[in-house]
């Protein structure tokens, strides 16, 4: 089982942009020096919900300040991005972290987003699949050309190819693991064989579902039972550990309704259709009861038993529920020494 950190860089009430992605980064500093195998790293434009606006710009610069972690994007968002654009930056990143990079990719909303940066509405409802395709053959082939509706363009090198490794290796490019909160995500990544991540809203009942379904596509597409059996879906979640387990569940209930509530409200569709956000609270005590919040047992046996109840055995957990810095940096360490070791 691999357990790692999700950093969204919150921008709680009361605090400045700056204090958050401090925070953020410091997360991923301590999750290296407390043993945990990733971190993941969100991506959100003009809302204090996520106040990094660019996942493979922090993930350069936390796979410049550590040495053992992997990295990756949770996610970028495709339909705001030119495929050809990230694949250069993750081939980048794979090459020179010496293969601690991975990229995770989504489709993302209908926000403003998609206004503000030119691609439009149709790049997020009907795009998504023009463009991952054009990112997975950048990160595969020496050269590419593209005939599609949104990308058309001649011939061109890929330079850096993510297979040009140190020592001539012909290592794989970087991993791509796609977000998945629909069946036609789930059916998209599995023709493609490509891992899922899955989101913190759901429980293990769902994710089970969209794991099963996920085999059902991959195997109709001609993908071997070993591709099938060893696909590395990655579990989002919340993690907060505290001497007893109503403790634990106050902290995130004190200070997580005010960051969604804000950062949720924030968000602005780009064709003024209506959307109904959670209920901060109600959504908080969703998360509470769904993920590994509790003593340090309670946590070890909430990660074993969504593992075996769905198949997966990659984590990546919300560690800043608390929006402070000194007990982020604790969640983290707790979870190092005091969860992981039980996990085995």
């Amino acid at each position: 089982m691999r357990v790692g950190s999700f950093v969204l860089a919150a921008q709680f009430p009361g605090q400045g942009q700056g204090e958050a992605l401090h925070r953020a980064v410091r997360s991923a500093e301590v999750a290296e020096e407390a043993g945990l195998d990733a971190v993941w790293l969100a991506e959100h434009h003009f809302v204090p919900y996520g106040t990094c606006p660019s996942a493979v710009t922090l993930a350069a610069l936390l796979l410049g300040r550590t040495r053992r972690i992997h990295v990756g994007t949770a996610v970028s968002v495709l339909p705001t991005v030119h495929p050809v654009a990230l694949g250069e930056q993750a081939a980048l990143l794979h090459l020179t972290s010496g293969g601690r990079f991975s990229l995770g990719v989504g489709r993302g909303g209908p926000w403003v987003d998609l206004e503000v940066f030119g691609s439009g509405l149709d790049a997020y409802e009907k795009g998504f699949p023009e463009s991952l395709d054009l990112l997975l053959k950048w990160l595969r082939e020496p050269r590419v050309e593209s005939a599609g509706e949104r990308f058309a363009f001649r011939e061109v090198a890929v330079v850096p190819r993510p297979q040009e490794a140190l020592g001539g290796q012909g290592e794989s490019g970087p991993e791509v693991v796609v977000a998945c909160t629909s069946p036609s995500s789930v059916r998209l990544a599995a023709q493609r064989g490509l891992p899922m991540l899955l989101g913190m809203h759901v429980g293990d009942v769902e994710k089970a579902e969209m794991v099963a379904l996920w085999n059902r596509h991959a195997r109709a597409s001609g993908h071997t039972p070993e591709e099938i059996a060893t696909a590395a879906h990655v579990s989002a979640g919340v993690a907060q550990i505290a001497d007893r387990r109503l403790e634990a569940a106050e902290m995130l209930q004190k200070a997580m309704p005010g960051w969604l509530k804000q950062g949720l409200d924030a968000h602005v569709t780009v064709d003024g259709r209506k959307r109904a956000m959670r209920d901060p609270l109600a959504y908080t005590e969703l998360l509470c009861g769904l993920h590994p919040v509790g003593t340090p047992q309670v946590c070890a046996d909430r990660l074993a038993a969504t593992s075996e109840r769905t198949g997966i055995t990659r984590f990546a957990l919300l560690v800043e529920g608390s929006g402070d810095l000194t007990a982020t940096e604790e969640n983290v360490r707790r979870l190092g020494a005091e969860v992981l070791p039980q996990l085995g």
